[in-house]
């Protein structure tokens, strides 16, 4: 495949601006998606497929397919980085209000910082990393193969995605019409008795729910499946169904009128727009409290079993990671700086503007660090240096987790959280305190997530173009572009989000924005809680050793994946409901092809299909929230079809949808196959 495409053209101005446009659009919905659900979906697919049906309308060769996809999937990671921190600065408070010039440039500053970290130092491990053959790269080989299918036979992937995207955006532009309710709340008050048989006055009580009507949720549980779904799902039943209603009922009873009435009149002190007579009336209602108990104990218990199932993560893969990086290591003491003797295929970025880049970033990092989080110049340097060797490591890491099981299984979230723990802990030591720690804290543990996520898909893709036959250095150099634009536009794409839960709120009478019931934002909130904690000395640490103690029981308890767990008691119950409910139809699909005795190659062909389709009702609801957004923060009042939308009419799509993820897949991959 190399020898024979080695003459086409590959770095063209269609595949850029193609593959530019994707990355935005793609990014923007993993954006709306991580913010809602704390999870991302590798953007390799859907930019393979798109990008293939453009360029092929357009007479283009394979390797522009590849240099689109490329550029196209960077957006997601670059996504990742940001939703994973940057929303952090407002939930800690170290940010007043989200939007500001300085803020936006801030951000973007440490978007890009860190997504050219990522990139730079793949360019130094690239080479090892993609002739590792104890490496599959399960998601690059499939990413391939999608690219030569294409080209060896008349399969049009693309109609599956665009038509899911179609229904995706239609059920979400209903649900906005409210022709449906999205999601749906009951609380059921109870009262117990002494063994006297005595009632006990009590608003104790639990909350049911119903899952979100959510096509975005459905297809994050298809994608990652039952046993995953389930166990996401466990914890929400955990927090809700258990610690929620317990906590509760010993705490409601406590709730007096004078106790409300001094928290509304502080809520007002809080949020001036909202008057204490409303902020009242929401501490008196049931629901509300519950939530609030949810929310403000619960929640940090979450963390400490998040905190627990990062550790145990990156553990489990001890060997794994210790085997990648005395490879690189290895490899970096042999590697030649003369490319010239390197074949065309084999070049990456110069050696000589891989350490100018470098340099260049830590620079700017010194910067930002000395004058913006007015650290001295001692800890400024330290944390630059700090940075940059912290950002190789889990940049080298994340690499090596993507070759073994895929970009869609890399843990940026264990690893942003180790990050975290060590910047803050370097901090501490060097005597910080909490106004300049926890902003440096963030700033610092942003770049080196964002580097990480994007040295993880980077590295998959390169792994793509090493099977096509595509040149490293011209892909590096189309992702450098990709993410300078992604970068350039992400912040407004989260503060678009942010602003319209905020007037949403306002309209349905909670609290929107950044850290809300809708805009959950479950890293970043992590993160912020565990900066202001270590460095600022503001950690519910009863909490969160309580939520450690949990984590380190579901381990002994043989739990497959604690950090999962624990990410279902962090995000609202409606929400792993959902995206339960995908999965079982997953396994339901499963099932079916287990009792027909489907070969390899019509499985995968199932499979294949059923992620397209998912893919596509994700960035169809998606994009279709973007586009509604700003109607929202203009105060635009939309058409209503039913004043109380059911929640059954909205169930009826939910099945809909199910039903669709295991007909199409069955009908259109079986056929494939013949």
């Amino acid at each position: 495949m190399k020898n024979d495409l080695s003459d086409l053209k590959e770095f063209t101005l269609r595949s850029v601006l193609i593959g530019l446009v994707l990355g935005v659009i793609l990014g923007a919905a993993n954006a709306y998606l991580g913010l809602k659900a704390g999870m991302t979906i590798a953007a390799t697919y859907p930019a393979a497929v798109i990008g293939m049906a453009i360029i092929k309308v357009l007479k283009g060769n394979i390797l522009e397919e590849n240099m689109t996809r490329t550029i196209g999937s960077i957006g997601e990671s670059v996504a990742a980085g940001a939703i994973f921190t940057i929303p952090a600065f407002y939930i800690s408070g170290i940010w007043t209000e989200f939007f500001t010039w300085s803020h936006y440039l801030t951000a973007t500053i440490i978007l890009i910082c860190g997504s050219l970290l990522g990139i730079l130092f793949v360019a130094l491990l690239r080479r090892m990393l993609v002739s590792d053959h104890q490496l599959p790269f399960p998601e690059s080989v499939a990413a391939a193969e999608i690219h030569k299918s294409n080209r060896n036979e008349n399969k049009n992937g693309s109609k599956f995605l665009f038509s899911a995207m179609f229904a995706g955006a239609a059920v979400k532009a209903f649900a906005e019409l409210k022709l449906f309710a999205e999601f749906w709340t009951y609380f059921i008050p109870f009262k117990t008795r002494l063994l006297t048989g005595t009632s006990i006055p009590t608003q104790g009580g639990v909350m049911l729910s119903a899952p979100g009507i959510s096509p975005a949720y459905m297809g994050v549980g298809f994608i990652i499946g039952p046993k995953l779904s389930a166990i996401n799902f466990s914890g929400g039943l955990l927090a809700w169904g258990m610690l929620t209603p317990l906590l509760y009922f010993f705490i409601a009873p406590s709730l007096t009128p004078e106790l409300l009435q001094q928290w509304a009149n502080t809520f007002h002190q809080l949020y001036p727009k909202i008057a204490v007579e409303d902020a009242l009336s929401n501490l008196q209602n049931s629901e509300f409290q519950i939530d609030q108990i949810w929310r403000l104990i619960v929640r940090p218990i979450a963390i400490g079993g998040m905190l627990v199932g990062a550790v145990y993560t990156l553990y489990e893969m001890r060997s794994q990671l210790w085997d990648g990086l005395s490879r690189s290591f290895s490899d970096l003491k042999g590697k030649k700086s003369n490319q010239s003797e390197v074949p065309n295929h084999e070049k990456d970025i110069h050696i000589r503007w891989v350490v100018l880049g470098i340099v260049s970033i830590g620079i700017v990092t010194f910067f930002v660090t000395h004058f913006w989080f007015q650290t001295t110049l001692q800890t400024a340097l330290v944390m630059c240096l700090f940075m940059i060797v912290l950002g190789f490591f889990m940049s080298a890491i994340s690499g090596y987790l993507v070759g073994l099981m895929g970009s869609s299984n890399n843990p940026i979230s264990g690893l942003t959280l180790t990050s975290l723990l060590l910047t803050a802990l370097v901090l501490v030591s060097l005597g910080l305190d909490s106004g300049t720690g926890v902003a440096t804290v963030l700033g610092v543990s942003a770049i080196v997530c964002v580097a990480a996520a994007v040295a993880g898909e980077m590295i998959q893709d390169l792994k793509v173009g090493h099977i096509l036959g595509g040149t490293p250095w011209k892909m590096q150099l189309g992702n450098i572009i990709g993410i300078v634009l992604s970068s350039l536009v992400m912040f407004f794409v989260i503060d678009l989000l942010h602003n319209a839960d905020i007037k949403q709120g306002a309209m349905e009478n909670y609290i929107g924005g950044l850290g809300s019931k809708n805009l959950p934002a479950p890293q970043s909130g992590l993160m912020s809680m565990l900066a202001d904690g270590i460095v600022g000395g503001n950690m519910s640490w009863a909490l969160i050793v309580f939520g450690i103690l949990m984590g380190v029981s579901f381990i002994a308890m043989g739990v497959s994946s604690p950090m999962l767990v624990c990410v279902g008691m962090y995000l609202p119950l409606d929400t792993t409901f959902a995206i339960f409910i995908g999965g079982m139809f997953k396994g339901g699909l499963d099932k079916i092809m287990e009792q027909r005795k489907y070969d390899t190659t019509m499985k995968q062909n199932i499979e294949n299909i059923g992620i397209l389709l998912c893919a596509g009702l994700i960035a169809g609801e998606a994009l279709t929230g973007l586009a509604f957004a700003p109607l929202k923060i203009m105060g635009i009042n939309l058409p209503v079809i039913f004043a109380n939308p059911s929640i059954v009419v909205g169930g009826s799509i939910l099945i809909v949808i199910g039903l669709s993820l295991v007909y199409f897949p069955l009908k259109f991959g079986k056929n494939s196959t013949k």
